[in-house]
């Protein structure tokens, strides 16, 4: 028998927002990225996903591409200086129900890792918060002056993440049959169906719809949604509204 684990999506799973989208505000503040990007077509993705008409993923793809092209050629002693005030900043602002899991898991000397489409550099200072075994993120690549080149190996998906997962499972021996693994997305969702104790964390609705159609994951999987006061535990057999 291997050790036992729990593996954590950040954004929407444990950190109430996205860390990029705190990060990149932060950086329009500073002037880093010229603030008229936020005015061109991104503004109108957020306010269509703000008023509920549009999709969030439309918005954070937009997000992703504007991110990305801007910080190259950007020194990433600068970037990472910014990242600080943000991890500093939002580090707790989290879902009650996902850090009483993590001081769980470390309660019970369980392996407790990180596996986040974020940005590699806010990611590791996440991690440190949270005293994390290890970690998994989307890699910001540098040149030799050490400058973002605007090339990304990306970790939001769901076929990398279950090659970080296989290679973490195999660097620190791990029993995925007792494991467990925290997510929100269809991102998650290899994650998700890997391990014995899969926990759906306010998903959305492609991963719900994905877990019920899933007749193994569907019958070991728990959905879990923290609203306002109250955290609710639910099984996939709850009702999707379609309005």
């Amino acid at each position: 028998m291997g050790n036992l684990a729990a593996f954590f999506d950040i954004d929407g799973t444990l950190f109430r927002n996205s860390l990029m989208i705190e990060h990149f505000k932060k950086l329009i503040k500073y002037e880093v990225i010229d603030p008229r990007v936020w005015h061109g077509s991104l503004k109108d993705y957020y306010s269509e996903w703000e008023k509920r008409y549009g999709d969030f993923n439309d918005y954070m793809d937009e997000l992703v591409k504007i991110y990305v092209k801007e910080l190259r050629g950007i020194n990433k002693s600068y970037i990472e200086f910014v990242a600080s005030q943000v991890i500093n900043m939002n580090w707790d602002k989290v879902y009650r129900y996902t850090r009483a899991r993590i001081n769980w898991h470390r309660q019970q000397d369980h392996m407790i890792f990180f596996i986040s489409g974020a940005p590699d550099f806010l990611v590791e200072k996440m991690a440190e918060k949270y005293k994390v075994t290890a970690y998994k993120a989307t890699q910001y690549i540098i040149d030799e002056n050490n400058n973002f080149t605007g090339e990304v190996l990306s970790m939001w998906d769901s076929e990398n993440k279950q090659k970080s997962i296989n290679q973490l499972v195999s660097s620190y021996d791990v029993d995925l049959d007792a494991s467990f693994a925290y997510g929100d997305t269809t991102g998650d969702l290899s994650m998700l169906k890997m391990v014995g104790n899969p926990v759906a964390v306010n998903p959305v609705k492609k991963l719900l719809t994905a877990i019920k159609k899933d007749e193994e994951l569907s019958k070991k999987a728990t959905i879990i949604v923290e609203r306002k006061d109250v955290i609710y535990r639910l099984t996939p057999a709850v009702e999707i509204l379609d309005l």
